[in-house]
């Protein structure tokens, strides 16, 4: 298999590289225009960017915080655009992995417990407080809580996806890369989109965006978008389906520009939401018994399905679910000042979800069969940004800036009342300080030396009460300062052919482990060390045929020091629970090659790969997983496992995707439309552990759509059918064998796909 699929992944990776084009889809300015104002910066002074007059495609991005050209940008870029993410059937934030081969979003039994990985590294963690490795900006304001993106993606006019350390720009919660989502903004006259979906399997939903003028100087967006999908997963127990969502979300801005050195937008959000929860037993050992107690077999306790990997049933006598709300807003202005502008973002946010799980999973009413957890996660987050920039056309330009955050968490959490008892209440809070600069220097005509540097102080300080324990009490505090930087050299050969090489650093900062089983040593041990990160990027930007074509190439290692990880904690009763650690080196080291091509005005076609090879170096007391034996390498006490050379959870070794959108003309004012997508994914493991039973094969999944539009794109009717085969994977795996005595019980968290299923959507745009 191995030999198999190293074979047809080198062969998909050369025709990705024969395609040629762009990281991919987005939209482009007219010859000799200005940049369109949809494809800018959130507005103001440094939105205007003038692509070159010969130019068929100019694909602005902000991965600098400045408007660029994204082939003259020495980053590892991806740019999604709205149609790209419609044709891959991505309409929530777990669904990009599908359009963006270095990334992976493993989707958990509520959006807390998910996880972002780029280029196989991500931070798996249950604890408030945990920055994630992989950060989440709106419109360049970050979100205090990653669980807060995991919801629909409406009004987004692009997506851009950095990878590899992002630190001295934009912090420390980007010590493996960023997605920053890029709303649309206030137009100069009245424009309105609309799109509207229903599918076959009981989802619908549908979204909205009106902008225009209130006045020369004033300008307004609103928008709004609700999606309903009743679930995968039918509950026996009580016959309803579950795995299913509600969202609804809407956002406002305003944009005022009294003059060409002044501009000001105020936006504000809202977003309300539930989850049902459920996992079905896709493996379970016929002799298992719950909780080693007799009589009590698979189907006793969960009767009414057959455990296997087609098994979409569950049977829980409790109704596990989240529902969540957050609101927030941020104030951007933009003020010129001579040849400078300064740039000043101030940001609130304040989100709240409510879990509910059935621990047990069983349909057992007796008190082992009714083991729940419920708990909350409260977060609050106020930010100050303020930076003062050059003008982007002169040989020598800079951004220097300075960056304040408050983030304050709370969570009570309980869990009984049977077995692995917990009952205990957590504060957390962190207060950051930030100064940085980034400098290009074009010191020859087709050279550029770009270096950056940020300056970063945080204090932390924690509380936590253990109720179930004799309300014991522990509180504390850490400072830190650390700094990051970022080296590149970029040679333009041609306009349309540069090369780079980029070395930078990346930080997160030190946290504790506020989980079920913090106690007095956890306390004394202070906090979880700071993960720290070092990578080297070489890098090939190129276009031609009059820039329709586009092959992008990267090469990465990184290095990760103190990579913080969720470890595994086996308690005397058989139960586990995750904890806190560092990873003592991780390696992360691949090719990425991003590419499209359009022909005509009828096809266009995208393409990405990425082979990553990113493996453990260091990690002599890891966790074993149930089961292991001292064979398997679990040894010592307490038990552990040595995982050097082990390869790091969520990194497959290939992901591919393609896609093709066709549309012949039909008359004069219409054009057909026929479009595909295929994603790959070579074998993953879910678990750090090394756990044989969270291993997900190698799948291929296929989307396609047939419609009509409208020449000149003003409406869309597409019908499609994704998972067009029929293909069941699982993206996240969970080993529930501690809950059997040990016997094997593994539980799948089932994607939207895992049937195929077809739909219609429409769009309009006028």
């Amino acid at each position: 298999m191995t030999i198999l699929c190293n074979s047809v992944c080198r062969n998909a990776l050369i025709a990705v590289m024969l395609v040629g084009a762009t990281p991919a889809l987005a939209q482009t300015a007219a010859p000799g225009a200005l940049t369109q104002p949809s494809q800018s910066a959130p507005g103001g002074p440094t939105s205007t960017v003038a692509p070159d007059p010969d130019s068929a495609t100019d694909i602005i991005v902000t991965a600098n915080k400045r408007a660029e050209n994204v082939q003259d940008v020495p980053l590892a870029v991806s740019v999604l655009q709205p149609a790209q993410l419609q044709a891959a059937g991505v309409r929530e934030f777990q669904d990009l992995g599908r359009v963006a081969p270095s990334l992976v979003v493993r989707p958990a039994e509520h959006p807390v417990n998910a996880n972002v990985s780029l280029r196989g590294v991500g931070t798996f963690a249950f604890g408030i407080g945990v920055e994630p490795s992989v950060a989440v900006l709106v419109d360049e304001v970050p979100l205090a809580f990653q669980a807060r993106a995991f919801s629909d993606l409406p009004d987004v006019e692009r997506i851009e996806v950095l990878r590899g350390p992002q630190s001295t720009l934009y912090g420390k919660a980007a010590s493996a890369g960023l997605i920053n989502i890029i709303t649309r903004n206030p137009t100069p006259t009245f424009h309105a989109r609309a799109n509207a979906l229903v599918t076959s399997d009981q989802e619908y939903g549908g979204n909205f965006s009106l902008s225009g003028p209130i006045s020369p100087e004033l300008g307004y967006v609103f928008s709004g978008s609700y999606n309903y999908y009743d679930g995968n997963v039918r509950n026996v127990f009580n016959g309803k389906d579950v795995n299913g969502r509600r969202t609804f979300n809407t956002r406002g801005k305003l944009r005022w520009k009294p003059s060409d050195d002044i501009a000001i937008t105020l936006s504000a959000n809202y977003l309300n939401g539930k989850t049902d929860v459920g996992r079905p037993f896709i493996r379970v050992a016929p002799n298992a018994l719950f909780r080693n107690t007799a009589g009590l077999t698979p189907a006793v306790v969960f009767p009414g399905f057959t455990p296997s990997t087609q098994n979409d049933k569950i049977s829980n006598n409790y109704n596990a679910r989240t529902n969540y709300e957050g609101y927030g807003g941020y104030l951007r202005g933009e003020f010129g000042l001579g040849d400078l502008t300064l740039v000043s973002i101030t940001s609130y946010d304040k989100f709240q979800l409510n879990d509910f799980l059935d621990q047990d999973d069983t349909a057992l009413t007796v008190p082992i069969g009714s083991n729940v957890q419920i708990g909350t996660f409260n977060s609050k987050l106020v930010t100050q940004e303020l930076r003062l920039q050059s003008p982007g056309d002169k040989p020598f330009r800079y951004t220097i800036g300075a960056y304040f955050a408050k983030v304050d968490f709370n969570r009570p959490f309980y869990r009984g009342p049977a077995f692995s008892l917990a009952n205990w209440y957590a504060t957390s809070a962190s207060r950051q300080l930030a100064g940085f600069v980034q400098a290009d220097w074009e010191f020859l005509p087709k050279a550029t030396l770009t270096g950056g540097l940020r300056v970063q102080n945080e204090k932390i300080n924690y509380t936590f009460r253990d109720i179930q324990n004799g309300n014991a009490f522990f509180s504390g505090g850490a400072e830190d300062t650390a700094e990051t930087h970022r080296v590149s050299l970029r040679y333009e050969f041609t306009p349309d052919v540069s090369v780079f090489g980029t070395y930078s650093t990346g930080y997160k900062g030190q946290t504790y482990d506020l989980t079920t089983g913090f106690n007095a040593n956890r306390a004394l041990a202070g906090p979880i060390k700071p993960e720290t990160s070092r990578d080297f990027e070489l890098g090939l930007r190129t276009q031609f045929l009059n820039r329709r074509v586009t092959l992008n190439a990267t090469v990465f290692d990184t290095n990760f020091t103190n990579l913080q990880a969720q470890g595994i904690e086996t308690l005397p009763d058989g139960t586990q629970n995750f904890r806190l650690a560092n990873v003592g080196k991780l390696n992360t080291r691949g090719v990425e090659v991003e590419s499209t091509a359009r022909i005509g005005h009828d096809v266009s076609i995208n393409a990405a790969a990425t082979y990553l090879d990113a493996r453990i170096k260091s990690f002599p007391v890891a966790q074993c997983y149930i089961g292991q034996t001292a064979a398997q390498g679990c040894t010592g006490t307490p038990a552990r496992q040595n995982l050097a050379g082990a390869r790091a959870a969520q990194a497959p070794e290939w992901k591919l995707s393609a896609g093709a959108d066709y549309s012949p003309a039909i008359g004069d004012t219409l054009r057909g439309v026929a479009q595909i997508n295929w994603q790959y994914t070579s074998t993953v493991n879910y678990s750090l552990s090394q756990d044989p039973e969270t291993i997900q094969k190698a799948y291929s999944i296929f989307n396609i759509g047939l419609g009509i539009r409208d020449a000149n794109r003003r409406w869309e009717l597409v019908g499609f059918v994704n998972n067009l085969f029929d293909k069941q994977y699982f993206p996240a795996l969970v080993n529930t064998a501690g809950n059997f005595g040990g016997a094997q019980a593994t539980q799948a968290i089932l994607p939207r796909d895992f049937r195929r299923y077809g739909g219609v959507r429409l769009a309009l745009n006028f």
